[in-house]
């Protein structure tokens, strides 16, 4: 008992783990600085609807960024090591794009601001593939589920700033001092990028860019399962994407006003989210990764199936927070469990690359998936709708059993990838 103790606190107690949870934050921060704030900057300023659904766009490096992950692999900067120089470079880059989106003009000058827009989505992308790569590389395996956790609680929280408090807060200050405040707070990634250790650059690192452009690519598809590996990504939080999708919908017609689901599905819900995160990371230190991701998987799974119980509770706001608190809860496991399998996945050699790529991937389902989810409660009814998004979790479990079997403390794929 007292060394179990002692190993939890050697794991949640050290810097790298408070450089993990700030990274988050740094990388969390500008999401919604070309999303929800700046909607409601360009709707202010009498933008028409047609232009602020085209400004979706600017967001396509989040989905692209494997495509120029090979040149912060392949290249070093002459200050502050491999990932920490180029870390540096991207926020201070970070920083001034969101002060002169905040400098911009909507209702004058559109392109401006589009292209103002367009560098806080390339540089905020830049640095997701940087801090993606330092954490896998920073980390020991042991450590991996509770960074991640705490890299993922960070990143909900630079959210949160952004997004609810940027829009309280323009309601007392001008939108362009509100961006000017928020481009401040970059400062909080750039104080741990300087304070942060350089990960050890791993053996056989890519030496030309060829080889950093193919090799990731070649090594990865080269292991046994590859495929499988990328379908486990796709399908291990689909039911969850799935019902998320249709939630507020489905509140709304069960008579729960904006208020409460104000209230309770977005605050109360994020707070279960962070604290099933903290939970998860802590129990895949004492499960290992591979028993993390059956027993959050099959959780995500029931809680999304959970909602069709408020068919028949009804206007009930205690059944509400129930259900939202588990779905949340498990779902936030769910996620350090999911974020950091990804992590283990990748090979240290390419791990900017690789990384970029699978979480690209991880992308796909909150679209694709989502599409088809009003059709489906339309055709099923709410109850058979949230039952079938809590049988979709089978598809991940099932992929599971292929390379990441209960009985294994670690995933299969660590052996497939070689020394790393």
């Amino acid at each position: 008992m007292r060394n179990t103790t002692r190993t939890y606190l050697r794991h949640v107690f050290n810097w790298r783990m408070l450089v993990a949870f700030f990274m988050g934050f740094a990388s969390g921060m500008p999401l919604l600085l070309t999303g929800s704030v700046l909607q409601a900057w360009m709707t202010k300023e009498g933008v028409d609807l047609s232009t602020i659904g085209l400004f979706a766009l600017v967001g396509l490096p989040y989905t692209l960024k494997f495509l120029w992950a090979p040149l912060l692999d392949r290249f070093t900067l002459p200050f502050l090591g491999r990932r920490r120089g180029w870390l540096l470079l991207i926020q201070c880059a970070l920083a001034v794009s969101i002060a002169w989106l905040g400098l911009s003009n909507p209702a004058q000058h559109i392109w401006l601001l589009a292209l103002a827009a367009f560098l806080v989505t390339f540089f905020s992308a830049s640095q997701d593939i940087v801090i993606d790569a330092y954490r896998r590389e920073d980390l020991s395996d042991e450590e991996l589920g509770l960074g991640s956790s705490l890299y993922v609680n960070g990143y909900r929280l630079g959210m949160l700033l952004a997004g609810s408090g940027g829009l309280i807060l323009a309601d007392f200050v001008s939108f362009r001092t509100v961006y000017l405040l928020l481009a401040l707070t970059m400062l909080v990634g750039i104080v741990t990028t300087l304070l942060a250790r350089e990960p050890d650059e791993p053996e056989g690192a890519p030496k030309s860019l060829s080889e950093a452009v193919v090799q990731p690519f070649v090594e990865f598809f080269s292991r046994r399962g590859a495929w499988l590996f990328l379908g486990f990504i796709l399908f291990y939080k689909i039911g969850d994407a799935m019902a998320q999708a249709m939630t507020t919908p489905y509140y709304l017609s069960l008579g729960f006003s904006t208020s409460e689901i104000g209230a309770i599905a977005k605050l109360f819900g994020f707070w279960a989210t962070i604290i099933g995160g903290l939970l998860g990371g802590l129990w895949i230190i004492r499960l290992g990764i591979n028993r993390a991701l059956w027993i959050f998987g099959i959780l995500q799974g029931l809680s999304a199936a959970a909602f069709a119980v408020l068919v028949w509770t009804g206007h009930d706001l205690i059944w509400l927070a129930a259900v939202i608190a588990f779905e949340n809860l498990s779902g936030g496991m769910g996620t350090s469990a999911y974020v950091a399998f990804m992590a283990s996945l990748t090979n240290k050699r390419f791990t900017a690359t690789q990384y970029a790529l699978l979480s690209s991937l991880m992308g796909i389902p909150r679209v694709l998936a989502a599409a088809p989810t009003g059709y489906m409660a339309e055709q099923l009814g709410w109850a058979a709708f949230f039952i079938s998004c809590g049988l979709m979790a089978i598809p991940g479990l099932l992929l599971l059993q292929r390379f990441a079997p209960w009985r294994s403390l670690q995933p299969a794929t660590n052996s497939a990838q070689g020394k790393r």
